[in-house]
């Protein structure tokens, strides 16, 4: 009896153990930071050039630093978002009654922000891994996002 008890904590004990590592490892698996060569003005300007030269439609870019402190959040360092639509991606998802959920995370987001060391860096999601977490149309069309999303930064280490 024993060793059916040992066996059953150990299996209980490994599951908790995975359980805890894959949860710490996330964000390093779902975020994507890389050290831009430019400056914020040339960093942000180069996504956007990509981005359209990829097909995509660049609706906006926010200075997120301004509007925290227009609102009273104080001064904080430059952030910039970069807000990216591939039409024929988010029809494919729009148009699924299952999908559609994922519209929360549209349009796609690319954030340049300067950090206290001065540089700048580039922030993105790993649409791969977001899409897989639905799987279905979800995870296909993700897929095809991320390989576009690596075009648009790939000047960046």
């Amino acid at each position: 009896m024993s060793k059916l008890l040992n066996i059953a904590l150990g299996f209980v004990v490994g599951m908790v153990v995975v359980g805890v590592a894959g949860w710490n490892m996330m964000p390093g698996m779902m975020l994507e930071e890389r050290l831009s060569p430019y400056s914020m003005e040339k960093t942000v300007s180069t996504i956007k050039e990509n981005a359209l030269a990829e097909g995509w439609v660049v609706p906006s870019i926010k200075p997120l630093h301004k509007s925290v402190k227009k609102h009273g959040g104080g001064d904080v360092l430059p952030v910039m978002l970069v807000n990216l639509c591939q039409a024929h991606h988010a029809a494919k998802m729009l148009g699924d009654d299952t999908a559609r959920v994922v519209s929360v995370f549209m349009p796609c987001t690319i954030s340049v922000y300067k950090k206290a060391d001065g540089k700048v860096y580039i922030s993105s999601m790993n649409a791969a891994l977001l899409g897989k977490m639905f799987g279905g149309i979800v995870s296909v069309v993700m897929g095809e996002v991320s390989v576009d999303q690596q075009k648009f930064i790939a000047f960046a280490k």
